[in-house]
């Protein structure tokens, strides 16, 4: 069965996903998915609006894994029945290449900063949606996304990276780590580099633990200056299908799992 689906005008975030599709006169007709968590082939998405692929279905953990192997994530807006996609090309960052510009590695050695990983999952889901955007009056994590979120961190799928300075949460990222594949899902900053120095973190500490990818969905700037690179998605499906299969059980990362790294080896 098809339906039209109103595709979101915009997804202001500059750090894991711009995903911005601008209105058509003619809404498309995607399918609506089934009671299953199972989806169409990738290949049937839509160039324009770039990757949407269907609608409907759930949040359910059993959905969403199965989403992410594939290579496709959720984002709608509040009012809207859920939207999937999978866009082509795909920015992607490998961790062992993520570019430290001189100053944030100066941060990294000499700041007064704790990482710590999946203490606060809940305060960095919210920070992320509460975070204003520029252009953008609401937000597409809807407290819908984060109690389904805050569902795969229960069951071990989602992780939260957090910098605190001065015993205060200062910034942070999420997302979702299947295998050695990590889905980015969003950044926030409450102060200067706070969110920078989370994703150093997390790339090292999944590096660490033999992670290959990170997903950062569509290209942008910002991605593309910390070494993030577009690659077409037939080549994302095909590390997926590799790194998505191998060896690392979900669960809670350690808290303390990095701290201190960057002044260990600086």
């Amino acid at each position: 069965m098809a339906r039209c689906a109103t595709v979101p005008t915009s997804r202001s975030d500059p750090h894991c996903a711009a995903r911005c599709a601008p209105r058509t006169r003619a809404a498309p007709v995607i399918p609506w998915l089934p009671a299953a968590p199972v989806f169409p082939p990738v290949e049937r998405a839509l160039a324009e609006p770039n990757g949407l692929l269907a609608a409907g279905g759930d949040l359910s953990v059993s959905r969403l894994l199965a989403a992410y192997r594939r290579g496709i994530f959720p984002w709608y807006s509040a009012g809207e029945p859920i939207l999937w996609w999978s866009p082509d090309p795909r920015m992607v960052l490998p961790p062992a290449e993520l570019k430290v510009a001189r100053s944030l590695a100066k941060t990294l050695r000499n700041a007064s900063y704790e990482v710590r990983l999946d203490t606060a999952f809940a305060e960095v889901t919210e920070a992320c949606a509460r975070r204003p955007r520029p252009g953008q009056s609401g937000t597409w994590i809807t407290a819908e996304m984060r109690a389904a979120y805050a569902e795969l961190h229960r069951h071990g799928h989602a992780h939260s990276v957090e910098t605190w300075i001065d015993g205060h949460l200062a910034g942070g990222l999420y997302g979702v780590a299947i295998g050695h594949a990590f889905f980015g899902e969003s950044m926030f900053s409450l102060a200067r580099d706070a969110s920078k120095i989370a994703l150093a973190h997390l790339c090292a500490y999944i590096a660490r633990r033999g992670f290959g990818i990170i997903d950062c969905q569509m290209e942008t700037s910002h991605l593309a200056s910390l070494g993030a690179r577009p690659i077409s998605r037939r080549d994302f499906i095909a590390r997926l299908d590799l790194l998505c299969v191998q060896d690392d059980a979900p669960g809670r990362w350690p808290a303390d799992g990095i701290a201190g790294h960057y002044r260990r080896t600086a």
